[in-house]
């Protein structure tokens, strides 16, 4: 029998479609791509590269603490830009907020996201330690 399960952050909206923000499998952890809603505004966290990355990574960060893991324990980030010319401001929030773990990464330019003003979503594969 397997131990598949839906994982929600108490603290981050309901997914907005047929989808949850995360999914368990044993100790994998699959995240969903996270904008950059502030979840204590509902709101957009900035309207720049920068202030999205950090809280796509919070978002990620919150689905993750809510399975029992945390950022230093992402195996594989999937990054979609809107414009890649934000690749620096976006690489470097992720630096300093990865530290020294450095996940596998796939980094794309998009046609858009959803929601209006997103520049940046994050999804991520970790583990539970």
């Amino acid at each position: 029998m397997s131990s598949l399960r839906p994982v929600h952050a108490a603290n981050l909206p309901k997914p907005v479609g047929p989808y949850s923000t995360g999914m368990q499998f044993e100790r994998l952890i699959f995240v969903s791509g996270q904008g950059a809603t502030n979840p204590a505004t509902g709101q957009l966290a900035g309207a720049d590269a920068t202030s999205q990355t950090e809280q796509c990574l919070k978002n990620v960060s919150a689905i993750l603490e809510a399975a029992g893991s945390s950022l230093q324990h992402v195996i594989r980030c999937g990054v979609f830009l809107v414009d890649m010319k934000e690749f620096p401001q976006m690489n470097e929030v992720y630096a300093r907020m990865f530290g020294s773990h450095r996940p596998a990464r796939t980094t794309v330019q998009v046609a858009a996201l959803p929601g209006d003003g997103l520049r940046v979503e994050i999804d991520a594969v970790a583990y539970v330690p």
